[in-house]
């Protein structure tokens, strides 16, 4: 991959965007079309991409395996927590009424679409690592 230098500084400029654009689907989700689990794949398509161009050994380093399954767990949790919260306060599993007014329903879904696009993302990455460990060996 080191001769595909044109690719190598595109994908270096396109990458951040498309990181970008998955941080806006993320927080704009609540608003419009998209969420976590939208967000979550677009955020590892720019991962897949950074692996195919600059391979696994540097993707390994910017993603390392360990960080991958905190945040799935870390997502899944933080799902979890927002949920029962609402049945802690006394009402039922996510629903966010019991947070706060109107602020409590934004916060509330914002927090779940988040934990469910850090999961999404994790996950997908993870499961393309196994996949090109696989076909290496």
């Amino acid at each position: 991959m080191k001769k595909h230098s044109i690719l190598r500084v595109v994908a270096k400029i396109l990458i951040p965007f498309v990181l970008l654009f998955a941080l806006y689907v993320q927080f704009h989700g609540d608003f419009g079309p998209g969420g976590g689990f939208q967000a979550g794949v677009i955020f590892a398509a720019g991962i897949i991409l950074y692996t195919l161009v600059f391979g696994l050994d540097t993707a390994r380093e910017v993603c390392p395996k360990r960080v991958l399954e905190c945040l799935v767990a870390g997502g899944l949790l933080l799902y979890g927590l927002v949920g029962t919260l609402g049945i802690l306060l006394g009402d039922r599993f996510l629903d966010y009424s019991v947070l706060a007014d109107h602020s409590g329903q934004h916060i509330g879904i914002l927090l779940v679409e988040l934990g469910v696009g850090v999961t999404v993302a994790a996950v997908v990455v993870s499961i393309f690592f196994v996949f090109v460990d696989r076909g290496r060996h």
